[in-house]
């Protein structure tokens, strides 16, 4: 029946071509109602024929010039054309014929965007809102929310999305929309009080138990975010985006654990993502399993293997297991895709270190320090390393420019004391003990640290006695 029906309408509009051009033609007198001429320019229309579809609304104005339909048909080709103007004549004359068609506004504010007059297409559409009612009203608030958006009104986007909502609760578009407004915009506390409205109402509304959830989500109160993502997934148990919110909420509150699962159900549900095993994997870290946390890394990673960060996420779980070969492994390729990355190169380091090879670590540390110069942590590095391979008189230039390079932060004073204590020069040592000590007590902690044995040196623990009957420490 459906393929009778579509051969009869192809044989009709065959027919009424036939007719339009015998009409052009002017080869015999022939009439064609109004909404044949629509048909006629609609497949014109259809088939991207401008001129065709113009020269067809022109004839079909010549016969019908008071049908406001076809002075809209018109003026829609007409700013296709960008003939933006004659447009708006004709959709005045249009709306004087009949002001009730939408599209005429639709069409007016079309026309005012291609001419940048941003304010007149609001004043149409402000206008025509408060005519229309129900879906018109609702269509006509969608094009203002798209016109604030284009201009970068973002909270007036807002607003327009809150009166569709007042009007039809369940509008999807609307709360789909909104949610990402509500972001955007931080306007969260409002959101809250828009969704608790509708599901008071329609408390089996899966989107709005989500977009309270993502609203308490935005401003932290991560326990309620999940109790409503609960409730989202209890009406809709394939709801993949309220299981990745709710993982991320768990994960913010520290409780890795319980976010594995929604993890693991977002896998069942979408296509793999490198993002969801790496959140896995960053899980299994925390809870320091790290063999099933490099398992997610490296799912991740041949997902997007550009990722160098993955591969230094895997090259963290070795090092946690004492695997240290294979961690130089992992930060060889991470330091392939960013060969300059301080962090990729502290890793490195301190791996060469525990190797024992320690002109390689000093060179690894050294792009730490040469990629951030105030770096407390590539400075501590290479003093620890210079002070394990025994290059003492080295540690002990580079620990006063790490002292001027960061600030004069006192921890390199510490430093500079162990190092002239293992080179010997007790005197020196103990006068720069004195002075670390005025400037930060409670940093003896890493000289002790670095030089365990110096608690047995007595004149050490005087000074460090003095400090504590001051109440330094």
């Amino acid at each position: 029946m459906r393929d009778h029906s579509f051969r009869q309408d192809r044989e009709e509009l065959k027919e009424l071509l036939r007719q339009y051009e015998n009409m052009k033609a002017g080869r015999r007198h022939s009439f064609l109602e109004e909404e044949s001429f629509e048909r006629i320019i609609d497949y014109f229309d259809d088939r991207n024929e401008l001129v065709q579809a113009m020269q067809a609304a022109e004839l079909a104005m010549e016969q019908y010039p008071y049908s406001s339909v076809l002075m809209v048909k018109k003026a829609d080709l007409m700013i296709a054309s960008r003939r933006y103007r004659e447009a708006l004549e004709l959709l005045d004359q249009a709306e004087v014929m009949d002001s009730g068609d939408i599209n005429i506004y639709i069409l007016k504010t079309d026309a005012y965007l291609a001419l940048d007059l941003q304010a007149k297409a609001v004043e149409v559409l402000e206008s025509a809102i408060i005519q229309f009612e129900d879906d018109e009203r609702i269509e006509l608030l969608f094009e203002l929310a798209d016109v604030y958006d284009d201009y970068e009104e973002f909270d007036k986007v807002f607003d327009c999305l809150k009166l569709i909502l007042e009007a039809d609760a369940n509008n999807e578009e609307a709360l789909y929309k909104i949610c990402f407004w509500t972001d955007f915009t931080g306007r969260n506390e409002e959101s809250i009080r828009v969704h608790q409205r509708i599901l008071e109402e329609f408390p089996y509304n899966e989107l709005a138990w989500f977009n309270l959830a993502a609203a308490y989500q935005g401003l932290k109160l991560y326990e309620k975010a999940i109790d409503a993502y609960q409730y989202a997934i209890t009406i809709d148990e394939k709801f993949d985006f309220a299981y990745r919110n709710m993982a991320d909420a768990f994960i913010r509150l520290h409780r890795y654990k319980e976010a594995i699962e929604p993890l693991e159900k977002v896998i069942e549900l979408s296509r793999p993502e490198d993002v969801i095993y790496e959140a896995l994997g960053h899980c299994y870290d925390k809870l320091r399993n790290y063999a099933q946390a490099r398992f997610y890394y490296k799912k991740a990673s041949h997902l997007n293997p550009e990722d160098s960060k993955l591969y230094y996420k895997i090259a963290c779980t070795y090092i946690n297991e004492g695997q240290t070969e294979s961690a130089v492994k992992q930060l060889q390729n991470a330091l392939r895709l960013q060969p300059l990355q301080p962090e990729f190169n502290l890793a490195m380091g301190e791996c060469m270190v525990e190797l024992g090879r320690y002109q390689d670590a000093i060179e690894y540390f050294g792009n730490v320090i040469r990629a951030k110069s105030k770096s407390i942590k590539g400075w501590s590095a290479l003093l620890e390393c210079l002070m394990k391979g025994n290059l003492l008189d080295e540690a002990e230039e580079y620990a006063q420019t790490a002292y001027e390079e960061t600030g004069s932060k006192p921890v390199f004073l510490f430093y500079k004391t162990a190092i002239l204590f293992a080179q010997g020069k007790s005197k020196e040592a103990l006068n720069l003990l004195e002075v670390a000590m005025e400037k930060a007590p409670k940093l003896i902690r890493k000289l002790i640290d670095l030089s365990p044995r110096l608690l047995q040196h007595q004149q050490v623990v005087d000074i460090i006695a003095r400090y504590k009957r001051n109440k330094s420490i």
